[in-house]
């Protein structure tokens, strides 16, 4: 059953609720956007294709030639509004309606409400989040736990809500204009704008988004265009809408210049998103032998590619008036004290480290950590709300073969199981509606299991071998997969398993990791499999 709503056809199926996010005016809105950059953004996504073939064909990544005027002039983004110059701690999450209580509950500055890696892109998260968006906006936002009866609902002065909206490359198929199915990224964008501009501009703030997964300058200014465009749309001035762009990508690192350049009305900060920074190494270079990562485990902050990425993207922000984002921990406190001490240290580490480089804030997973990433930014700013004075100014330049360096480390046979069962547990839970999930202590989300299908992937495609000797082809893969299977199992138990479609997981994850060419995003066949 399909409705035809303003010239939006809608495909999935309607709850009572859904029409208040629905209204025929929000429809129009989001079809006139729809029309007006739907075409260069599939534009946009065949340029991605041509610049990764030159990479495949023995090519690197490199500063532009053609933008090193935008580098070398002096300029500064538009200036920072108030509520968004503190940012020492953010959560991040979801878009369930306890979780957002939860996170806007915690001792954190910034709640990064998320529809793309941490949210599996069901009709009804879709929908369902833009309602529970609205409502923590509003601040009325409750829930009641069926299981327990437990009451939610928000504490004075909550958390600052920030919305990131889904990839370039994702699109929504429950909703269709003109006979085509509508870019996931504008539907989370224009919905979340129409129904939540008003009040937030009431209350004297702006409209605040994440960006993720940008690889050019280019791509940084279709989004300028769609802001300018909502801006003039519902006459609101050029700022109304604030962005933080995730240098998430490899190629973005070498054009951080050009995308503040190119949002310089619009945004206020840059965000080390170093879990899909490695997984777009990985995918980058995925021709290169030279440059295959080690196990997951040792590609650490320590490594020096990703230390470089860091410290050039502090550098860069903070010259530029921008904020700098650090990553995030994506540990779970454990319940055993002894364990819990041990996280905790390294969560300090971490954070200590990206607080030294000149970070203005980092990421935490989970409340139960907010605390000790606080301790460690609060004693590193004083009273001061960032750390823009930290130009590093005095650093020996940051080189292309700084970002690329090929990183040391074993592949370990124990590394290759962790990284099956993990990516065979997260893809189940995925295609069940959940996109963010706790494994063997870590949160992880859609980021953290692509690095963990795309090394493996790599390691066979290059006929690299274990520290004991095995040769990573397809055939120990699928050996692997079918004992570490039995084990995720026997973990699960009999009914998660079936009620999950683990075994569908089991079978795009083998498809997936022995397929000739490298799957770009594993949500991408997901999508197809999600409830």
């Amino acid at each position: 059953m399909t409705i035809e709503r303003a010239q939006l056809t809608i495909h999935g199926a309607m709850q009572p609720a859904y029409d208040d996010i629905l209204t025929d005016e929000a429809c129009t809105f989001l079809v006139a956007l729809v029309r007006a950059f739907r075409p260069q953004l599939k534009s946009l996504l065949a340029t991605r294709q041509l610049v990764q073939a030159r990479y495949d064909a023995g090519a690197l990544p490199d500063f532009l030639p053609e933008t090193a005027a935008i580098r070398a002039a002096d300029w500064q983004v538009a200036a920072i509004p108030t509520d968004l110059q503190d940012r020492r701690v953010e959560i991040t999450g979801p878009v369930d309606r306890k979780m957002i209580i939860n996170a806007l509950n915690a001792d954190v500055k910034v709640f990064m409400a998320d529809f793309e890696d941490s949210q599996a892109p069901s009709w009804s998260g879709v929908i369902e989040g833009q309602i529970n968006l609205r409502d923590a906006n509003l601040g009325t936002i409750s829930y009641e736990d069926p299981a327990s009866g437990k009451q939610y609902a928000l504490r004075d002065n909550p958390a600052l809500l920030i919305a990131r909206v889904r990839g370039l490359h994702l699109w929504e198929r429950h909703l269709t204009v003109d006979g085509e199915q509508i870019p996931g990224s504008l539907t989370d964008f224009a919905l979340y704008f129409f129904h939540n501009y008003q009040h937030r501009l009431a209350t004297g703030s702006g409209v605040y988004y994440y960006l993720p997964k940008l690889q050019s300058h280019h791509e940084a200014k279709w989004w300028d265009d769609v802001f300018r465009f909502t801006q003039s749309y519902f006459s609101q001035p050029v700022g109304t809408i604030r962005a933080t762009v995730l240098i998430e990508t490899l190629p973005a690192v070498f054009e951080m210049d050009e995308i503040l350049y190119s949002l310089k009305d619009h945004i206020v900060a840059l965000n080390c998103g170093r879990w899909d920074y490695i997984f777009s190494y990985i995918k980058t270079l995925k021709n290169h032998s030279d440059r295959v990562l080690p196990d997951r485990q040792v590609v650490t902050m320590n490594q020096p590619f990703l230390s470089a990425y860091s410290r050039l993207l502090i550098k860069t922000c903070h010259k530029r008036g921008a904020l700098a984002m650090g990553g995030m921990a994506a540990f779970i406190p454990a319940k055993d004290p002894q364990q819990n001490e041990a996280i905790l240290a390294k969560v300090t580490a971490d954070k200590s480290l990206e607080a030294n480089n000149g970070h203005d804030g980092t990421w935490v997973a989970h409340p139960g950590l907010a605390a000790t990433a606080n301790a460690v930014f609060n004693a590193k700013l004083g009273d001061k709300p960032n750390q823009l004075h930290i130009s590093r100014d005095d650093d020996a330049p940051i080189t292309a073969a700084d970002l690329l360096q090929p990183s040391d480390g074993e592949r370990t046979e124990a590394g290759m199981r962790t990284n099956i069962r993990v990516a065979l547990q997260y893809i189940a839970a995925w295609i069940s509606g959940k996109g963010c999930v706790p494994i063997y202590g870590l949160m992880e989300d859609a980021a953290t299991a692509e690095i963990s299908r795309t090394s493996i992937w790599q390691w066979i495609k290059h006929g690299k071998s274990l520290s004991n000797g095995k040769l990573i082809d397809k055939a120990l893969f699928s050996q692997m997969l079918t004992e570490e299977s039995q084990v995720v199992k026997a973990e699960v138990g009999d009914e998660l398993w079936q009620q999950q479609s683990f075994d569908k997981a089991a079978g795009l994850l083998l498809s997936i990791t022995t397929a000739d060419e490298l799957v770009d995003f594993l949500t991408l066949p997901a999508y197809e499999l999600l409830g």
